[in-house]
């Protein structure tokens, strides 16, 4: 498939990720997870975790303290735009630049669900990093929890939020809207991507919540964030997004799947918005 650009996938001077600290990203990412899910297993009301104030991580500190300091650090400008670099919030690492092209994944509330963890939580103890996140990834696919977004008209509200900004904020390369996760490829502008999710998941809570006749939280608060490091990278980042309905054996074609940027290709494999940069 070819690869289509916007923005530079990194900013000037930005050096590239390894796949080895992808990993350990992932690796990190997880282990906080998982200890997030053990507190929040019937906790007495003593015990109960304080929304609003994020766990002491000191392992997930020292690695956005170390990429800090030898990867990546913000420009003051950045830094008064709302771009925190390297960050955390006690669960999972974050990388928010400008003009950097991000892979996103965030999912429904109750896509692990804990009255299910008998069957997951083995996955957690695989040794190998790269099975554990295939694994990881597998189970997602799997559909668990009520799976609200295989309802075409919440499926749709969610759609409609994120497009909205496609050409505006931010540029999205490919999206795929799955029964219990959303995954993105998506250029960071100068809107930050804090921001961006704050926003599609605030909005998208709401409608679906209205539709569905439901309250609470929809969305899980975190969400995972991989720098795309260069051309390969993204290809292989909007084969995976695009084909992810064809590996979860919800459709045989990835543009039979309604809630997704694959449809929307051309016979050359471009999107609209590349479809007008080409006549320009």
């Amino acid at each position: 498939m070819r690869a289509y650009r916007s923005k530079p996938l990194q900013p000037k001077g930005l050096r590239s990720v390894r796949e080895s600290t992808q990993l350990l990203h992932f690796d990190v990412a997880i282990s906080c997870w998982n200890a997030r899910l053990k507190r929040m297993e019937a906790p007495s009301p003593a015990q109960a975790p304080n929304p609003s104030c994020p766990p002491s991580n000191p392992g997930l500190r020292n690695l956005i303290e170390a990429k800090r300091r030898w990867h990546y650090r913000p420009k003051p400008e950045e830094l008064r735009a709302g771009f925190r670099g390297w960050y955390e919030r006690g669960y999972l690492p974050h990388f928010d630049v400008p003009n950097i092209t991000q892979f996103v994944t965030f999912m429904l509330a109750d896509s692990f669900p804990v009255r299910r963890r008998r069957e997951w939580e083995p996955i957690l103890s695989e040794p190998d990093v790269s099975l554990r996140r295939r694994k990881l990834e597998a189970w997602l696919d799997r559909g668990h929890g009520e799976c609200w977004l295989r309802l075409p008209e919440v499926a749709y509200q969610v759609e409609e939020i994120l497009l909205a900004e496609d050409g505006k904020t931010c540029r999205f390369q490919a999206w795929v809207i799955m029964p219990n996760h959303v995954h993105l490829v998506v250029d960071v502008w100068r809107t930050p991507l804090s921001r961006l999710l704050n926003s599609w998941k605030g909005r998208s809570s709401y409608q679906a919540n209205r539709v569905i006749d439901r309250r609470g939280e929809f969305w899980q608060r975190e969400s995972f964030d991989t720098l795309i490091r260069d051309s390969a990278h993204l290809s292989r980042a909007i084969h995976y997004t695009e084909s992810n309905p064809c590996k979860a054996a919800l459709v045989q074609d990835p543009k039979r799947w309604v809630w997704g940027s694959a449809r929307r290709r051309d016979e050359y494999n471009r999107l609209p918005w590349q479809r007008e940069q080409m006549t320009q």
